[in-house]
């Protein structure tokens, strides 16, 4: 008979809008979407479920959130199939003095958290899974043996010889919490297609997770070996066009034969509003307005969307008329969306002498006074893009109220 299983990633339960008018719904999505994925698999009877890590959207979540991830994983616990799990990096607990949510998953019985040990020298060893203490390396299922790692950060590349080395063993499945650098936008935690490849000699399937769009790997001969499903909900804007589902997964006489199985995550928007040329604010209002409309027609799903709106253009008045209030009371005349973020980089044209003076807005001057900043110290010349992109990130994320100081961490690259 053969073996079917499901393989997902990055669900980020816990996941919302803080302070937003619609922080209670979209708390619900990420539920709601690994819902249906377990429905899913009780439906087609599947041998086992496979989650490639983030889980969660931080480490220390609301004990709220592990209730109801107990309720979500219930119905397969009940009906005797595994759920085995790999931390990602949103999962992780950098302060390692207290038991995890994910390990109390695993201690409960609703996952089996596959976690490898090391040798004082540094190698691998994937020890048997403990039902009785919920830990261990790797699991067997339908004669396939599972082999689970989560992130391990930055070079992960690295470790892929000493990851092989480990495993002796035939019919092998490897599930890894990393990004590919030619598919994943993710930049931190990736590693180079060329490392990823000496994989394909020990696993005939290996299970990623770690990048939000779905994407598949192949040896240099053409074989398809390493697979990534994405989140199967839109979790950060920017992930729009994105395909979004999980992998149905058939083993039979040693080949694998995935199928992505397409879910439902709610209507997400990323327009860019060209208010070039206004002379006023309420000018800008209402070419801002009828182009927001414009971009809305054909907009079937009747949740609320989510909006990220994007001003730019010179105009002659200061850009802070348009606030976000005034904006968002603008689209609630014929838009309700869930959440909406605008960023603002409208330019500013004065004229002087006759002349027209173009002052940079406040998100370019930002941008320039880290960039300069970083380039000063020595140690970061030459990575001035990437550091800045990242400390405006973290700004953003925490500016924004969801991400916690242990996720902050994470972000971070490692040192050596």
């Amino acid at each position: 008979m053969p073996t079917h299983f499901i393989h997902t990633s990055d669900i980020h339960l816990g996941k919302t809008y803080r302070n937003s008018p619609g922080e209670a719904v979209r708390y619900e999505d990420f539920f709601l979407c690994l819902s249906g994925i377990v429905e899913d698999a009780l439906d087609e009877k599947v041998d086992f479920v496979l989650i490639g890590g983030d889980l969660f959207h931080t480490g220390q979540i609301l004990p709220k959130t592990f209730a109801k991830t107990i309720e979500t994983l219930q119905p397969l616990k009940e009906a005797g199939i595994p759920c085995i799990a790999i931390e990602g990096n949103h999962d992780w607990i950098h302060r390692r003095h207290n038991i995890s949510w994910m390990e109390a998953l695993s201690e409960m019985g609703y996952i089996r958290l596959l976690r490898p040990s090391r040798t004082e020298e540094g190698a691998y060893r994937f020890d048997p899974f403990d039902e009785e203490t919920g830990t261990g390396g790797q699991i067997k299922i339908g004669g396939l043996n599972i082999y689970g790692l989560g992130y391990i950060g930055a070079n992960a590349g690295s470790h892929v010889e000493r990851i092989c080395d480990a495993v002796t063993t035939e019919n092998n499945l490897l599930l890894f919490h990393v990004g590919i650098w030619k598919y994943s936008p993710v930049e931190i935690g990736n590693m180079k297609i060329e490392e990823a490849h000496p994989l394909a000699e020990k696993f005939g399937y290996v299970a990623l997770g770690h990048g939000h769009k779905p994407y598949a790997i192949e040896t240099q001969e053409g074989k398809p070996y390493a697979y990534n499903p994405g989140a199967p909900e839109r979790v950060n804007f920017g992930e729009e066009k994105y395909d979004k589902g999980y992998y149905f997964v058939t083993v039979e006489d040693g080949k694998f034969t995935p199928e992505f199985r397409t879910t439902d995550p709610r209507p997400m928007l990323v327009e860019a509003i060209n208010l070039d040329g206004s002379e006023d604010a309420d000018t800008a209002l209402e070419s801002f307005r009828e182009q927001v409309k414009e971009k809305l027609v054909g907009q079937t799903d009747e949740r609320s969307p989510l909006l990220e709106l994007k001003l730019a253009g010179r105009v002659g008045f200061h850009p802070f008329e348009l606030g976000r209030e005034r904006l968002r009371l603008a689209l609630d005349e014929f838009v309700s969306p869930l959440h909406i973020e605008i960023k603002n980089h409208l330019s500013l044209v004065a004229r002087t002498g006759g002349e027209e003076v173009v002052k940079k807005s406040l998100a370019e001057i930002e941008s320039d006074v880290l960039h300069e900043l970083i380039g000063a110290h020595s140690n970061f010349q030459g990575r001035e893009e990437e550091l800045t992109r990242l400390s405006l990130a973290i700004r953003d994320l925490v500016l924004k109220g969801e991400i916690e100081d242990d996720e902050l961490l994470g972000l971070l690259p490692e040192r050596g």
